[in-house]
């Protein structure tokens, strides 16, 4: 398939050709320090980037939000192989699909095979403020499966006039679209997302702990394989957490990240403020680091990411909340991706 040639070419470090990303948080950092941070991150070796698309942050208290379309075009500038994608953009509320579709066309033509769309559903705290409006889960999902057809439609180059469900479109045409198009990604961590996103996507955006889960991948397969797809050949990325230091350093930037043990129970919240006092009063300190990966020895970091391989992962995001992204980019660097690019394939796809 062309998107696994693609991984293999711009991939820098992989072990059984897994791509290992680093997040770029636009709600930790401003715009001028992440795209610094994307330049280190290719020249320690990682594989790719990937950024968070918010119109606000989760809690007030994480401090920034600018917006990743605009950093992933300047990273393109400013690096020669790194993979640049989102994860992931809502391309049904405060994003009308036309423009998501124009937007993502055009980052392909200047960075050809370096460009993923991860698409997800929205959260009320970037739909609401950002003027989208919002909906139950019925709705968000079928605006996410008609605006991602409208994106294909509108990539083929052709004239578009479509009347669904929630978009009209009359008479639209892009002109310049590359060939082959932009991969999307869907982003998905229930039984019904999975579905959808094994249905209309051409990779799954998960969590370490949805995506390790035999229902829930079963769930992605079978919307894949009604779709006339082969699962086993799309690509599994997973958002993995981790902390280079001790458990003192991980509960030093745990109240930045409360939220996210409970984030679905925050998702209907357009109040970044509200979200932070919910968090603090409902989740334990504690429990917001309790699934990170918090070690200085590269041995338990490397062991972390064999296991998400082994399980049939194949492009790995590392988000780290500490304040010291340079460290965490370096000591992965130096430490643990050369030994995972030289370590024996023990594990399978499936």
């Amino acid at each position: 398939m062309e998107q696994q040639h693609v991984t293999r070419q711009a991939g820098a470090t992989r072990r059984n050709q897994v791509v290992v990303g680093l997040s770029l948080f636009h709600e930790q950092f401003p715009i001028m320090q992440l795209v610094e941070l994307g330049v280190q991150a290719e020249q320690a070796g990682f594989a790719a980037v990937w950024a968070d698309d918010h119109f606000e942050p989760w809690q007030d208290n994480q401090g920034h939000c600018s917006l990743a379309w605009v950093t992933l075009a300047a990273l393109g500038q400013r690096t020669q192989r790194l993979l640049l994608g989102t994860a992931v953009t809502c391309p049904s509320y405060r994003y009308r699909p036309q423009l998501v579709a124009q937007a993502f066309a055009s980052l392909g033509l200047l960075y050809p095979g370096r460009v993923i769309l991860g698409v997800g559903a929205g959260e009320a705290v970037n739909e609401i403020p950002g003027g989208g409006g919002w909906g139950d889960y019925q709705e968000r999902s079928a605006r996410l499966e008609e605006a991602v057809t409208l994106i294909r439609r509108l990539w083929t180059g052709e004239w578009v006039s479509h009347q669904g469900r929630y978009y009209a479109v009359e008479q639209a045409r892009l002109y310049d679209v590359p060939s082959p198009p932009v991969p999307i990604y869907v982003a998905a961590t229930g039984p019904k997302s999975m579905a959808l996103a094994g249905k209309i996507g051409d990779g799954l955006i998960s969590f370490t702990e949805a995506a390790s889960q035999p229902a829930l991948r079963q769930a992605f397969e079978q919307g894949a394989r009604a779709a006339l797809k082969q699962p086993a050949s799309m690509p599994i990325l997973v958002v993995h957490w981790v902390v280079v230091g001790d458990r003192q350093e991980a509960e030093r930037w745990a109240p930045l990240f409360r939220f996210s043990p409970r984030a679905a129970s925050y998702l209907n919240d357009p109040d970044p403020r509200s979200i932070q006092r919910r968090a603090e009063q409902e989740v334990p300190l504690e429990q917001a680091s309790s699934t990170w990966v918090v070690s200085q020895d590269p041995q338990v970091h490397l062991q972390a990411l064999e296991k998400l391989i082994d399980g049939g992962v194949t492009h790995i995001v590392l988000q780290s909340p500490q304040q010291d992204q340079a460290k965490v980019i370096t000591f992965y660097g130096e430490q643990v991706l050369p030994r995972l690019a030289q370590a024996p394939l023990t594990g399978s796809r499936r």
